[in-house]
């Protein structure tokens, strides 16, 4: 069974590796093409956009590792059927489960590489991607100058014209500069010729101007006209080309796509403590305000989730998988805190403790404030719960999409290419947007996080269950009749109720 177990393993290898490089390099190229006028034209270094595309390919790769594993089942399973090799294995008296058993261990395996590069790997890609991009953003772009019409060298203060500029030499003939730098005066520089270079740094652009004058007027007084002559003159524009400095890599903000489960947890606590806080709050000024005794129902404390057992277990094992800045050491006393900040006598204690507002309108106020504190605290919650699970929920698509994809294309062995494509896009249009509506939903905390993450892995998974349990009551035959056999069995039922009726 060994050698069966490794043959069709073997099978799904190639498939994996095509679908896997196909659908990273299509997504990568529309990730890429939406900031392309973000790239070029501003003079970057091929090492900056290598770069840029190497921290792009984590966030593509967390998406289409899961789909690859849909496609690779449907066409390996596919093709073994069309083959009747299938038909060889069931002969030999191998059972169907038995044939999907090591590739649904397989993908158990993918699974936990997946949590690992979404947890890891993936915030830290995405943390550096952004301060690349914040980093090309503030470059300038490379400057272009035009023969025969006025550039704009600096944006409303600098305009140069020059009635031909050699490509090579960068020679210029007939240069007008018009200067407007200086809001109380006006200066119009004309040169017969002209150098045009830049400094050793790259960022001031340097004019070298021959056998020209300046004129200046003043703003205040049009009157006055001042004039000057040159032989040789070198005007300087300074920061014309700004090089892209990397100082702000090290900034310690990070938004919860670039941080890790542990990290989001620990948010989650700390948001948490914030919001029972203000539930305990707004319950004694309702009281206050209706002349009532505080009621004494608990807060609701901090929600328990995959990521509470996740960090957790990394902290049982001692951060054996996961880097000591990814696992804060806060964590260890998280609940403590919130148990410091929320006490069970909180409520009572705040309501006695509070100072009793008489004015109608600023206890309306008051509770106005604190409703509003209470619901941006709950949306922090929801924001980062809905990553957590996001992060595990994508990582066990890998195991529903085997369960899914098995079945079907061991029952309809004659699908080929279309079957593998055809299933591929439903499925994939169900799962994200599915995942994209529950992530909405969550956001707007209309659904719990937890569910709205996990219903399309939940729903998908126990199709593909049922699928699976079902295997080996598909028709034996591989002439492709499947579709066509299903179709007379409807029609079959159908005329009999017809004919009982």
């Amino acid at each position: 069974m060994k050698i069966v177990s490794r043959y069709v393993l073997k099978e799904h290898l190639g498939p994996l590796v095509f679908a896997l490089s196909a659908l990273t390099s299509l997504l990568l190229l529309n990730f890429v093409a939406k900031r392309f006028g973000d790239l070029v034209g501003k003079g970057l270094p091929w090492t900056v956009i290598a770069e840029f595309l190497l921290l792009s390919v984590p966030f593509t790769l967390a998406m289409t590792l899961p789909m690859a594993v849909l496609v690779a089942t449907l066409h390996a399973f596919s093709r073994l059927a069309s083959e009747n090799e299938i038909t060889a294995f069931k002969a030999s008296g191998v059972s169907m489960q038995r044939l999907v058993r090591p590739v649904i261990i397989a993908s158990a395996f993918l699974t936990f590489f997946m949590i690992w590069f979404n947890d890891q790997v993936l915030p830290r890609a995405n943390h550096r991607l952004a301060n690349l991009q914040s980093s090309i953003a503030r470059v300038k772009p490379t400057l272009a100058l035009n023969e025969q019409v006025i550039n704009e060298v600096v944006p409303r203060q600098l305009f140069l014209r020059a009635g031909r500029i050699a490509a090579g030499t960068n020679q210029m003939r007939d240069v007008t500069i018009f200067d407007l730098s200086e809001p109380t005066q006006r200066r119009t520089i004309i040169a017969d010729s002209g150098y045009l270079a830049f400094s050793a740094t790259g960022e001031d652009l340097l004019l070298t101007l021959y056998h020209g004058g300046m004129t200046s007027v003043e703003a205040a007084k049009p009157e006055r006209l001042q004039r000057s002559f040159f032989d040789v003159d070198i005007f300087k524009v300074r920061g014309v080309a700004a090089r892209l400095e990397r100082a702000d890599d090290r900034r310690s903000f990070r938004s919860d796509r670039e941080m890790s489960v542990c990290e989001l947890q620990e948010r989650v606590s700390t948001s948490s403590a914030q919001r029972d806080t203000a539930w305990v709050r707004l319950a004694g000024a309702e009281a206050r305000a209706k002349r009532e005794n505080a009621r004494s129902a608990e807060p609701p404390g901090t929600p328990l989730g995959v990521g509470e057992f996740y960090c957790a277990a990394l902290r049982t094992v001692g951060g054996w998988f996961s880097p000591e800045e990814a696992i804060a050491a806060t964590l260890d006393q998280a609940p403590d805190k919130v148990k410091q900040v929320i006490p069970p006598s909180a409520g009572a204690r705040i309501a006695a403790e509070s100072e009793v507002v008489q004015d109608p309108t600023v206890q309306t106020m008051m509770i106005e404030g604190l409703a509003m504190e209470l619901q941006i605290a709950q949306g922090t919650i929801d924001r980062h719960r809905v990553e957590i699970e996001k992060k595990f929920a994508i990582a066990t698509a890998c195991i529903v999409f085997v369960l899914l994809g098995a079945p079907i294309a061991l029952r309809f062995p004659r699908g080929g290419v279309g079957l593998t494509i055809g299933v591929s896009l439903g499925v994939f249009g169900i799962y994200y947007v599915g995942l994209l509506g529950g992530e909405a939903l969550a956001d707007r905390d209309l659904v719990d996080p937890a569910l709205a993450m996990w219903f399309t892995n939940i729903l998908l998974g126990i199709v593909g269950v049922i699928l699976t349990a079902r295997l080996g009551s598909e028709g034996s035959t591989a002439r492709g009749s499947e579709t066509s056999e299903w179709w007379n069995r409807i029609l079959e039922r159908f005329r009999r109720k017809r004919g009982v009726a």
